[in-house]
C-alpha cells in the first residue's frame, strides 16, 4: 500500500494591485459616484454582509481583510489608490467576501448598484474593463493558493 501525500501549500499574501482598476474606468465610475466622509477610520463594508455597490478608493489609507468562519484573520492587506473594492461580490450579487476599512482622511467615493450596471448595460467597453479587474483578482488569488 502507498501512503498519498498532498501537494506541500505555500502560502502567499494577496496582491492587491488586482483590485486597480484602469483610469478611464474609474473616472467613469466617478462621476456616478458620491463621496464617503471618512473623518475617523470606517468599516465601508463587512465580510458576509449583502454587497450594495462597489467602493473605489483614491487615498489615504485602507485594508482588506478576510476572517475564518471562527474569527481568525486570513490575510489583511493594504488596498492600493485606484481599487475597486467589492467588486466580486457586486457583480456576483453574493455577500462581501472581505472586510474594507478605510483610514481617517482616506479618499473613497462609492457607486451603488443601480448606477453601477446602469453603466455597464449603456458601456460595453466598460464591462470589458470592469472583467479585466476581475479576472486579475482571480489570478491573484490562484497565486496566492500555492
Amino acid at each position: 500500500m502507498v501512503a498519498s501525500t498532498s501537494p506541500e501549500r505555500i502560502h502567499v499574501q494577496p496582491d492587491s494591485s488586482a483590485f486597480v482598476a484602469d483610469p478611464d474606468l474609474l473616472s467613469v465610475l466617478e462621476t456616478r459616484s458620491t463621496p464617503i466622509a471618512c473623518d475617523t477610520e470606517k468599516t465601508l463594508f463587512s465580510q458576509d454582509q449583502p454587497a450594495v455597490g462597489v467602493y473605489i478608493f483614491f487615498g489615504g489609507e485602507a485594508r482588506l481583510t478576510m476572517c475564518s468562519h471562527d474569527g481568525r484573520t486570513i490575510f489583511s492587506i493594504p488596498a492600493q489608490p485606484g481599487s475597486l473594492l467589492g467588486l466580486p461580490a457586486l457583480i456576483s450579487d453574493q455577500p462581501y467576501s472581505l472586510t474594507a476599512i478605510a483610514g481617517a482622511g482616506a479618499q473613497v467615493r462609492f457607486v451603488d448598484r443601480g448606477d453601477f450596471f446602469s453603466l455597464m448595460q449603456s458601456n460595453p467597453l466598460l464591462s470589458l474593463k470592469i472583467l479585466k479587474v476581475l479576472a486579475a483578482e482571480v489570478r491573484t488569488a490562484r497565486k496566492a493558493l500555492y
